[in-house]
């Protein structure tokens, strides 16, 4: 299916996982409200009976090989692609359906790197927080298996996300760095940001270029650099834009960036050199009014558009239109009005139409509606034009 040049929509971040996924990975018993609602969410999204028929069977069973757990996964992979076509997106992937957390998963990947223990990131979520210790490097590209069973059951065009090297590295203890450049017991302010330097550095030369340059290989024509910690560090957005570019510099294909919640304009004019990204996908409906219209007061929450504008930066943008952070559903009307506003500053062929950010905090319900809404908004967006 060929992704419309005007207003593309994506999902920028994952979803949740299903409730039979999450148990069965757990060791947990399998109800019969966990058996429906495969069956629901598979007529609904378009998984044949015979396939929801083999995975009930799967799901009943008293013992659990590792053969049984991997088709378990694979179910788990082919649900999330479905649900984001069945939703209307136009560039789809699996929703981090295999993936642990975005942190620990490429690190369990990585070398030069040792498990501390638990950290709350937040609500009740944890993941297993490490701490540099050697010169990082990779066991063995982590996304590529992914890739392939995504490429062989999608039905639209692909886009792979991957946590990015300046997040991997503001997320973890920077114990070999800050040794190699501390002066006795001390580390001055300028060594501190060095050593940052040196780890996101070597993370993205060493462990995420690998891996991104693995999916060009097998065919990945959009890669996403997730970079969260970004926007929480500004003193060092140097760090987190020479990272990027040491990631994707040079090799083929459509690379974005996706940004989180913050005062975006302070990353300005230093976001400007990261000449290799050719999109930001970020926050938006966060910040805006929920009333349909186009006039400057009811848009607070894109601002960034302006900066765009004032600093002639040319890049398209993913433009958050769905809140994450709320169970309510955005119209369609809503979703077109947003969207034709940004086209009115950019163009509407470097606007794409995407939520905030993930949704995996919402069910499954309330993810497919609002995703729904995104698509019809994008659909009737286009038709104004």
């Amino acid at each position: 299916m060929t992704v419309p040049r005007q207003f593309a929509t994506q999902e920028i971040g994952s979803i949740a996982k299903p409730g039979w996924r999450v148990k069965y990975r757990q060791g947990k018993k399998i109800e019969d409200k966990d058996l429906s609602e495969a069956r629901k969410w598979g007529k609904k999204i378009g998984i044949p009976a015979a396939e929801q028929e083999t995975l009930g069977k799967l799901l009943r069973k008293r013992t659990r090989s590792a053969k049984d757990k991997k088709a378990v996964e694979d179910f788990s992979a082919l649900y999330g692609i479905r649900f984001l076509e069945a939703s209307g997106l136009d560039l789809v992937w699996d929703g981090e359906q295999r993936r642990a957390e975005m942190y620990q998963y490429p690190i369990e990947n990585a070398k030069g790197f040792k498990f501390l223990g638990h950290v709350r990131s937040w609500d009740n979520k944890y993941y297993l927080k490490a701490a540099c210790v050697a010169t990082p490097g990779l066991k063995k590209p982590y996304h590529t298996s992914e890739f392939d069973f995504i490429r062989t059951n999608a039905r639209r065009e692909i886009k792979v996300p991957v946590t990015g090297a300046f997040t991997l590295a503001d997320w973890s203890f920077n114990e070999f760095y800050e040794r190699k450049l501390a002066h006795g017991d001390r580390l001055s302010k300028q060594a501190r940001h060095d050593a940052k330097r040196e780890l996101a550095v070597a993370i993205a030369k060493n462990l995420v270029r690998p891996t991104v340059e693995a999916l060009v290989k097998a065919g990945a024509t959009r890669i996403q650099i997730d970079e969260p910690a970004a926007t929480t560090k500004y003193d060092e957005t140097d760090i987190f834009v020479e990272s990027f570019e040491e990631t994707v510099r040079g090799l083929p294909g459509y690379h974005s960036v996706h940004l989180c919640f913050s005062e975006y304009k302070r990353l300005f004019p230093q976001i400007l050199e990261m000449r290799s990204c050719k999109q930001y996908a970020m926050e938006f409906a966060n910040r805006d009014s929920r009333k349909p219209g186009t006039r400057r007061e009811d848009r607070p929450g894109y601002a960034f558009l302006e900066l765009m504008e004032e600093y002639n930066d040319d890049r398209a943008v993913g433009l958050g239109v769905l809140d994450v952070h709320s169970d309510f559903v955005e119209t369609p009307e809503l979703v077109r009005d947003r969207l034709l506003y940004a086209a009115d500053k950019l163009g509407a062929e470097r606007v794409f139409a995407n939520p905030d950010c993930g949704l995996r905090t919402r069910t499954w319900e309330t993810t497919f509606a609002k995703l729904a809404a995104l698509a019809e908004g994008a659909q009737r967006a286009r038709k104004s034009l």
